[in-house]
């Protein structure tokens, strides 16, 4: 039984890398953990090949080289074919903390690759990639975006002819805990050169790469048991790749470059889902209420870690309790680490950003780190006021300078149809605005946001649970169904 090798590309947060879900290489191919599938075009013929990947990755600091083997054959047993890829990337990478973002710089490294169809054998002389990215680290998630240019130069059968690939393309992708997708657009402009014959074609290609985790509910069929059910969280991964090519058409089988052979190929692959079980919530106060089942989601999560059996959900929530439960919920790349401590020197103790918050306390590094992250600020230059409710308005707010997207606001005079308009906070109109549109938000019957209504924790809750739907699903919505219609 054939095995495959693949990474996962589940990089360690606290790293510059831009890359968590990726398209191997740049050939349209998908994989799961079997097999590997990709769509060759050399012969000016699309011939689906079939086989192994196996990847390895040694990563630095500002440094990461991956290298991709490749053993490929026809799925048409009836063609002698044979495809041994060997490619080496090396990106390098320029972390700019001043400005929040990371330039990748992907360059090739090294190269092999030789084909053998029949008695005809491909083998490739050359290869330059100038591949470049640019991250922005949100603390929610790292959105990216990148460009690259290539060629690719054949030998065909050594003498008699050559082949030229030029490459080009895009990708788009976003990182969070919750999810990842990596959508690329890839151009090929084929040359073949060859004594008797000369053809040219291009193929189009798109392919996304997507992992998300989920939450399902697993009823208990057990009578007799201290729970009804319980919360999985579920992780899948998944790859799909369209090919369009317009290439010649055969006319007595030879390639005939005025006839055009136009036409669409599409892969999909997908990994076996990972299953978690989560921690049981046994609070005696949310069943049956309106937000029970967000109240649980969060729990199972430990974005909430109540020791008591209330969750007391109408109460207001506090803006320590708020800003703990945004770190939490996202899982954000934080430094909550603990420093190493030296050997023989004693560490000067840590001074609090706030003077009403211990930084020996808890949840300190909660605040200090969402503090520095401008998720939150004091409520002056050294007050924080942790035990204080927040208004609907703050904590809207707060969501989305997680996600980066305070900005995404119209510059000026625009207008938000709620019936309470005129009550929001100039402060918070850029960020109501956005999360309307993002649909994190929206109107009761009475179409009021009510932007300076205390947050109630069965209120915070809900918008919580929101928040991580839109990272879990309409992100991977927007960078991939939205840019390849798939």
């Amino acid at each position: 039984m054939k095995k495959i090798i693949t990474i996962l590309m589940i990089i360690a947060m606290l790293t510059p890398t831009t890359i968590w879900a990726t398209p191997p290489v740049f050939s349209g191919g998908v994989n799961n953990e079997y097999q590997y599938e990709e769509i060759v075009f050399l012969t000016g013929e699309p011939i689906k090949f079939v086989g192994t990947i196996d990847v390895s990755e040694k990563e630095k600091e500002t440094e990461k080289t991956t290298s991709y083997k490749f053993k490929l054959t026809s799925e048409d047993k009836s063609l002698d074919a044979k495809l041994d890829r060997t490619i080496t990337l090396v990106t390098e990478y320029t972390k700019r903390d001043d400005k929040g973002q990371t330039i990748g710089q992907t360059a090739i490294d090294k190269y092999k690759e030789t084909l053998k169809i029949g008695k005809d054998k491909y083998e490739l002389e050359d290869y330059q990639l100038s591949k470049s990215e640019i991250t922005d680290n949100r603390p929610a998630s790292d959105f990216y975006s990148g460009n690259l240019k290539g060629r690719k130069y054949y030998q065909v059968n050594k003498d008699e002819g050559e082949i030229i690939i030029d490459i080009s393309g895009s990708d788009a992708g976003y990182k969070n805990f919750w999810g990842t997708t990596d959508t690329r657009t890839l151009h090929y402009d084929i040359t073949s050169k060859k004594e008797k014959s000369s053809w040219h074609g291009t193929v189009e290609i798109q392919t996304s790469d997507s992992q998300t985790k989920s939450l399902r509910y697993s009823n208990n069929e057990a009578n007799l048991s201290s729970f009804n059910g319980g919360h999985i969280r579920v992780t899948e991964s998944g790859m799909v790749s369209r090919y369009d090519y317009n290439l010649p058409d055969k006319d007595d089988d030879e390639l005939n470059d005025r006839k055009r052979n136009k036409g669409r190929m599409e892969l999909k692959q997908t990994m076996v889902p990972k299953l978690e079980r989560l921690i049981l919530p046994k609070f005696k106060d949310v069943e049956g209420h309106w937000a029970g089942n967000a109240i649980k989601k969060l729990y199972s999560l430990d974005v909430f870690d109540e020791q008591s059996q209330f969750f007391t959900p109408n109460i207001p929530i506090t803006r320590i309790e708020f800003t703990k439960a945004v770190i939490k919920a996202c899982n954000i790349r934080t430094s909550l680490e603990e420093p190493k401590k030296r050997r023989g020197k004693k560490e000067p103790e840590e001074v609090s950003l706030f003077k009403d918050v211990n930084a020996k306390d808890d949840s300190y590094k909660y605040i200090k780190d969402a503090v520095n992250k401008k998720i939150i600020s004091g409520t002056s230059d050294d007050v924080f006021e942790p035990t204080e409710p927040l208004t609907r308005a703050q904590a809207i707010t707060i969501l989305i300078r997680a996600l980066g997207f305070e900005s995404k606001a119209p510059t000026s005079g625009y207008y938000m149809n709620f019936s309470d308009d005129n009550k929001i906070p100039n402060w918070a109109r850029d960020s109501i605005y956005v999360a309307k549109e993002i649909g994190l938000i929206q109107g009761n019957s009475q179409n009021t946001v009510n932007p300076n209504k205390i947050l109630t924790r069965a209120e915070a809750s809900s918008m919580l649970v929101s928040f991580l739907e839109f990272l879990e699903k309409d992100l991977q919505k927007d960078y991939r169904e939205n840019i390849i219609n798939f």
